[in-house]
């Protein structure tokens, strides 16, 4: 049990805010319960507050309850990457890689989609939806 260490993208944090009975929310659930390690970036959670505050202010007391379950890292300040991303999710790719998550989970299929279950080209780092990560174990 807790082989894994799942770095979430912000839009996977968002999701399990304003959704609390949703796949995302159920992942962070099984976090506290010792399946795996959650990890997100202090940017991450940045872009959560903001479009929260904006879409769903409501469900930031949520987001504040599943944080306590949440290993909140710094963003590195180099944001080379192996692949190519947009200039606005390097940081998120670089702090998966400096935490050495195993899964990257995000519902960014656009930038990331071409890099999904890739992890020989991804820096050992297997890129995922949560649907398709709760799949697969």
């Amino acid at each position: 049990m807790n082989r894994y260490r799942l770095f979430l993208d912000a839009n996977v944090l968002f999701t399990a805010a304003h959704n609390p009975d949703g796949k995302a929310a159920f992942l962070i659930t099984l976090a506290n319960d010792g399946y795996w390690q959650v990890v997100t970036s202090d940017l991450a959670i940045e872009e959560v507050r903001r479009n929260l505050e904006r879409k769903y202010p409501r469900a930031m007391a949520q987001l504040e309850v599943l944080l306590n379950a949440v290993r909140i890292v710094a963003s590195p300040a180099v944001t080379d990457s192996p692949i190519n991303l947009p200039e606005k999710d390097r940081p998120i790719f670089a702090a998966a890689r400096s935490c050495r998550a195993t899964h990257l989970l995000t519902g960014d299929r656009k930038h990331f989609g071409p890099f999904f279950n890739q992890p020989q080209i991804c820096a050992g780092i297997m890129i995922q939806t949560v649907s398709d990560f709760l799949a697969a174990i």
